[in-house]
């Protein structure tokens, strides 16, 4: 009796799985020329996700731990301790060195004061203005820092800096010459937009309106967040869902006090990576692939194929069966009018 059974769910799951993931009319999917390994490990597309142009190629050699950071005009690229540049606006990215001091586990933001790169064990180093070609010298900051569990550095507009250990939050409203602990517990992946602070926690989104001074969870499924961004007229984050067992994804256009989801139209997955917004449009980095949205998440249509696989995903909700592994999923990037998907192993 078990056959039949197994049967008729593959031919069901089967069916839908084609019906949900068939591409719109303007979307052009084009699927990876190796389904993982050296190649795909970066694509980009500078048509709003329609085509996709892999620029592995031109990658410095990758070590075992590979960070990405973009913002609106300049990618940077991090691996075993160098740090790499290239603007975003190129054909394909052309990676210069950068001349920094080598750190572990590089990570960079973008700040209102300008970029700064820090490593877990809080070395801090803010990149000096270009004065000529080839000007890339970084100088240490907040050298007073005592601390070994850097996790995340912000800064306000109204000046204030905020420092996630990895075991609270903390406010510096004296260029980090003293610091308060403003939040216990795990804080990292801070946005600001209208007077509202939004950030990621240990149990899920959480938000201040007072510069920082005090929080409250405005989202809590059970887990921690994944991520949150800006997107035209409000935010966009991701949870982690301990009843269901997946990441959900979420908007709010009001300030961050209410919210809606708006994955109903995706596979249910562990390992959805990135919500951004590149124009009139909401992107999905999620365990099947890159998925666009026109509507703010209403319906989503997928314009690159992923490295797992939909139909196994599809059954093992239907049979409660372990989720079979995934090599990859694509963590997204924007900067400028150029969308970047990054392979990354899931739940980083």
């Amino acid at each position: 009796m078990q056959l039949p059974l197994l049967y008729v769910l593959l031919h069901f799951f089967a069916g839908n799985v084609a019906a949900d993931y068939s591409p719109s009319a303007e979307t052009k999917k084009v699927e990876p020329t190796k389904e993982a390994g050296a190649t795909n490990v970066i694509l980009q597309s500078k048509d709003g996700g329609q085509t996709w142009q892999d620029i592995s190629h031109g990658l410095p050699e990758i070590g075992e731990r590979m960070g990405f950071f973009a913002d609106a005009s300049d990618v940077y690229l991090s691996t075993d301790g160098e740090l790499y540049h290239s603007k975003s606006h190129l054909k394909t990215p052309v990676w210069e060195k950068e001349n920094l001091p080598v750190l572990k586990s590089t990570s960079i933001v973008f700040n209102q004061s300008g970029v700064m790169a820090y490593s877990n064990d809080g070395h801090i180093y803010r990149k000096k203005p270009s004065s000529g070609p080839g000007s890339r010298d970084w100088l240490p900051i907040y050298t007073d820092l005592i601390t070994h569990s850097v996790a995340t550095i912000f800064e306000a507009s109204d000046g204030s800096v905020f420092m996630g250990t990895g075991k609270s939050l903390s406010k510096s409203t004296d260029k980090a010459r003293t610091w308060k602990p403003v939040q216990k517990g795990w804080v990292d992946n801070l946005v600001e937009s209208e007077g509202v602070l939004l950030a990621t926690g240990q149990q899920g989104i959480m938000r201040s309106t007072d510069n920082g001074d005090n929080w409250e969870w405005v989202i809590s499924e059970g887990g921690v967040g994944i991520a949150v961004e800006r997107v035209d007229g409000g935010f966009a984050a991701i949870v982690y869902n301990t009843r269901t067992q997946a990441r959900s994804i979420h908007t709010s256009f009001d300030g961050g006090k209410t919210w809606q989801a708006i994955d109903e139209g995706l596979q249910p997955s562990k390992n959805i990576s990135s919500v951004k917004q590149l124009g009139g449009y909401l992107f999905v980095g999620h365990t099947d692939g890159i998925f666009r949205s026109p509507d703010m998440g209403k319906t989503w249509h997928r314009v690159h194929a992923g490295f797992g696989n939909p139909l196994y995903a599809s059954l093992k909700f239907a049979l409660w069966t372990p989720a079979a592994p995934v090599e990859k999923v694509f963590r997204l990037y924007v900067s400028g009018n150029v969308l970047y998907a990054v392979a990354v192993s899931p739940g980083c």
